[in-house]
């Protein structure tokens, strides 16, 4: 009888064992698959930072139909969205170049030391129906008889004072304050959100009736002080075989000339540098980037935009790629749309030689920006009656 007791608990016991270790494998097995039995992944999956793709030649045309999407099937649970990625803001700026660079200054914000850069840029459309009206006043415009003795040049000019200094630049990083190497601004005051419809609200320091646009060109310093403006003329002409052809630049254009980020020298005899306007050059800065001009005259430099327009964008991703050169004299292929030429004439109220910098690094990486804010009968008068016509005048469309 205690032979058959002891082997009755004996054998409870085991059954008890062998029921525990199975529970517990079970547990464990299921602790690592999903409710459907698949292994579930710890990591989690961004989505993709969509690129900017310029459009074809044929953007103006009507979109396609999109295509149908599938129904899904009611069986199906939906999946739980990924939540994207921040996208990340590049180190340096496009088209001027405005990002910090060694030779920004430390008058310079916050923004340049910790590099901050320009959000991505892309294509911007033109506004047809404003372009079309802009034609249309310009069309209306009747030419003027020139008369004898009048330069055969197709030229007119606006003269500007400064209107402020800031390390901005709406084209390149806009609505980000104190981004920028520092600018001189020319026109309407300018900051980060300045933008054409704000420009043609604010007065002006440009003197040829109706231009409210705006330009800007990095500062130029003397050991690390501002070098002071002496004036400053923006030139409208063509440099096409027949400027009968251009027209006026299309409403909210925007474009910028120059490479802020090309550090190289500029000796004596190399392109794109300072000179000497009033007076001769009588010799070269310790470092032979800059000119030493003689008593009388000033340190002046000249920056030039494109003659050619592609007809289809008022800004690119770097903010030079909807604007191109001429070919033979003509605009024509990529830039079908002749526009005024821009140059502008910086001049400082300086002798040139040492100490001198600018905002962006060396004389090499000066740049000019533009950002067209012209009333559009302003405008289209100035073209019509001097341009087209090859005939100088000054800052209004006649000669009277």
């Amino acid at each position: 009888m205690n032979w058959q007791n002891s082997a009755s608990k004996l054998c409870s016991a085991a059954a008890v064992m062998l029921l525990t270790v199975a529970l517990t494998t079970g547990c464990n097995d299921q602790g690592s698959t999903g409710a459907s039995g698949s292994s579930v992944s710890s990591s989690p999956v961004s989505a993709a930072e969509p690129g900017t793709v310029p459009p074809s030649s044929d953007a103006l045309a009507a979109p396609s139909k999109p295509a149908t999407a599938p129904t899904p099937s009611k069986s199906a649970k939906p999946a739980t969205p990924a939540t994207p990625s921040k996208p990340t803001q590049s180190s340096s700026a496009a088209g001027g170049g405005t990002g910090s660079t060694a030779g920004n200054t430390a008058g310079n914000t916050a923004g340049n030391a910790t590099g901050s850069a320009a959000p991505k840029g892309g294509w911007v459309p033109v506004n047809q129906a404003a372009w079309k009206q802009a034609l249309d006043v310009y069309r209306k415009v009747a030419p003027k008889k020139v008369p004898a003795g009048i330069v055969r040049v197709p030229e007119f000019h606006t003269d500007c004072s400064m209107s402020n200094r800031a390390a901005d630049d709406p084209i390149v990083l806009p609505g980000l304050p104190g981004a920028s190497h520092m600018h001189t601004f020319f026109g309407p005051k300018v900051n980060a959100t300045t933008t054409p419809a704000k420009l043609l609200a604010s007065p002006t320091t440009c003197n040829a009736p109706g231009d409210h646009s705006a330009y800007w060109v990095p500062q130029l310093l003397r050991d690390g002080k501002p070098v002071p403006m002496k004036n400053f003329r923006v030139y409208y002409g063509s440099r096409l075989k027949d400027p009968s052809t251009v027209v006026p630049f299309p409403p909210g254009l925007v474009m910028v000339t120059g490479d802020a980020k090309r550090q190289v020298a500029t000796p004596k005899g190399a392109s794109g540098q300072f000179w000497c306007a009033g007076s001769a050059e009588i010799g070269r800065s310790a470092d032979g980037n800059w000119p030493v001009c003689a008593k009388g005259g000033n340190l002046i430099r000249q920056v030039t935009f494109e003659d050619c327009w592609d007809g289809k964008h008022i800004d690119s991703p770097d903010h030079k790629s909807h604007m191109g050169p001429a070919t033979n004299g003509k605009c024509s292929g990529k830039y079908p749309v002749a526009v005024p030429n821009i140059s502008l004439m910086v001049g400082y109220n300086s002798l040139g030689g040492n100490g001198l910098k600018l905002s962006s690094g060396m004389a090499s990486s000066m740049h000019g920006d533009f950002m067209n804010a012209w009333k559009p009968e302003k405008l289209g008068a100035l073209v019509k009656v001097c341009i087209n016509a090859d005939a100088k005048c000054g800052i209004t469309p006649g000669w009277g």
